[in-house]
């Protein structure tokens, strides 16, 4: 794979990954490298297949955003992922670092619209044709400055749901440059990761949960939280 995507998890149905932040999940405008089309040349070249590779998209994360995601190896899994995340039964939680100070425990409800042309999403009144309900829960885990880490898991999978919902209350997500009300430095990157996956496997029939954690830097080299975690994988 070129650049290079770790591999959390392999078998014959699932290929689940830590998305570098800043790459785009299919192929879009821009025309750089992207999630689908790189990991599909990873199979390829490792099981030295012929013809074209399948591998199903089955969910998204912003092309700002890094962390878990899962692809299906085969239409079966394709299906029946896609199922799980219709019902609901896909546990997604995310970390992001966020200005200000929320209240240690809380739920955000608004409605959504999104702007497809503009590629923006607004919180409109309810009532709004086209809106669409967004919930999320959150945990505020640490607090350094005016910067908070936060653990948000979703009850929908809206498209920037996260960083429109926090925005909306007044504490964006730091470098977001789109929802962020707050001066943004050169190359800051987006501080939202996706941290856990929770799905039943499609053929196993159990439960499993894939992990991992953002990159070791600013802002999330301000919270001990994160280096305890790392600490204890350390040690086995």
């Amino acid at each position: 794979m070129d650049p290079e995507i770790p591999v959390i998890y392999e078998d014959n149905h699932l290929l689940v990954v830590d998305k570098p932040q800043n790459m785009p999940v299919q192929p879009d405008i821009s025309g750089d490298m992207d999630m689908l089309t790189c990991l599909k040349g990873y199979l390829k070249d490792k099981y030295n297949k012929p013809g074209n590779v399948f591998l199903g998209l089955v969910h998204r994360l912003d092309r700002p955003a890094g962390g878990v995601m899962v692809f299906a190896r085969t239409s079966k899994a394709a299906s029946r992922l896609t199922d799980q995340l219709r019902h609901r039964f896909v546990k997604k939680i995310y970390l992001a670092v966020v200005h200000g100070k929320p209240k240690p425990v809380g739920t955000l409800t608004h409605f959504l619209y999104k702007d497809r042309d503009a590629n923006l999403v607004e919180a409109v009144p309810r009532e709004t044709k086209g809106a669409k309900k967004a919930l999320l829960h959150f945990t505020t885990l640490e607090t350094a400055g005016n910067l908070s880490l936060v653990m948000i898991t979703l009850e929908t999978g809206r498209s920037h749901q996260i960083r429109v919902q926090f925005s909306k209350e007044g504490y964006p997500l730091w470098g977001d440059y789109k929802y962020g009300n707050v001066p943004v430095g050169d190359y800051q990157q987006l501080a939202l990761y996706s941290h856990k996956l929770q799905l039943e496997h499609p053929t196993q029939r159990k439960s499993i949960t894939f992990e991992t954690l953002p990159p070791e830097k600013y802002p999330w080299s301000e919270f001990q939280y994160l280096q305890k975690i790392k600490e204890k994988k350390s040690q086995g």
